[in-house]
């Protein structure tokens, strides 16, 4: 008899469809398929899918109404238009401080980010979260619906927002007036290009973010953190040529490749891709380097 409470094997080939499906395909139809053959059945691979995915219901390391930080959904300029977007701050906050922009995945602004923002706040920053599909009306609940509209924004646009954002920023009456960002998956490709479009940008950190064009990387002012796991053959092919524009621009980086963990490693809410080692590693990476650079 079959132990029907046996966890399902989920193999690095399951991982690698799920990656191409959400980051390339959108195909569900066929990752499905796809899945089924790597599991051996149907009902197997409806068990394995929605470990792969990011699940919203998970529970958020500091909880939204953790008194050691103040958080609230604002609207603020972007560049054509209003922006939406989630602060917050420490409670008790003396002095002024370093402001961090906070990057979305490709899911939009979901409470996994709305989780790290409080984080970042709670290291003593001022956290801004931005929902980059602003232009659209705003994140949907429905995260497939979400990654769809993606392909539909302006890469023009989005760039201009997250400058207008780092304005917004640069502003603020409990910030000193230095900018960070730090972004996962798409994000941190977009923290990537704001290094390149913003050079009054501070620092930047990528978790596994696809890298600029070869020819933007003299642009680039601010420092450079760049993390990637491992087993992501997909981002990580880029990496030694960015690495070599870097060096020939003579901009400051730090990259750390973390052995064995994959694409969206730092994603808690993934119970197939989170590696714990890796995102304490880099989270502990980051916000020291975010407190030297925006100091």
């Amino acid at each position: 008899m079959t132990d029907v409470t046996t966890k399902p094997v989920i193999t690095q080939a399951m991982i690698d469809a799920y990656d191409e499906y959400t980051h390339l395909t959108l195909d569900r139809r066929r990752f499905m398929e796809q899945l089924t053959r790597l599991a051996g059945s149907g009902a197997a691979a409806a068990a394995i899918a929605p470990m792969l995915a990011a699940n919203s219901a998970q529970a958020a390391i500091m909880a939204e109404t953790d008194a050691r930080v103040k958080g609230e959904d604002i609207t603020y300029p972007g560049s054509g238009g209003e922006m939406k977007g989630y602060l917050v701050k420490p409670a008790n906050q003396t002095g002024k401080l370093g402001t961090v922009i906070v990057i979305h995945e490709n899911r939009g602004l979901n409470p996994h980010i709305r989780d790290i923002a409080r984080r970042v706040a709670l290291e003593g920053f001022v956290a801004l979260a931005p929902d980059f599909l602003s232009p659209l009306g705003g994140t949907p609940a429905d995260e497939d619906k979400a990654r769809d509209l993606f392909s539909k924004l302006d890469p023009a646009q989005t760039i201009a927002n997250g400058v207008a954002t780092i304005a917004f920023l640069k502003a603020d009456k409990d910030g000193n007036g230095k900018v960070g960002a730090i972004g996962f998956c798409w994000g941190g490709g977009t923290a990537n290009m704001l290094a390149v479009n913003a050079p009054d940008l501070s620092a930047s950190v990528a978790y596994y973010g696809m890298q600029p064009k070869a020819a933007d990387a003299s642009r680039i002012k601010a420092a450079l953190l760049l993390h990637y796991g491992g087993l992501d053959e997909r981002i990580n092919a880029g990496i030694d040529a960015f690495k070599k524009e870097l060096d020939a621009a003579h901009v400051e980086y730090t990259v750390y490749v973390y052995e064995g963990a994959n694409h969206a490693f730092n994603n808690d809410t993934s119970a197939a891709r989170y590696d714990k080692k890796a995102a304490d590693l880099a989270w502990g990476r980051t916000i020291a380097f975010l407190k030297q650079k925006l100091a």
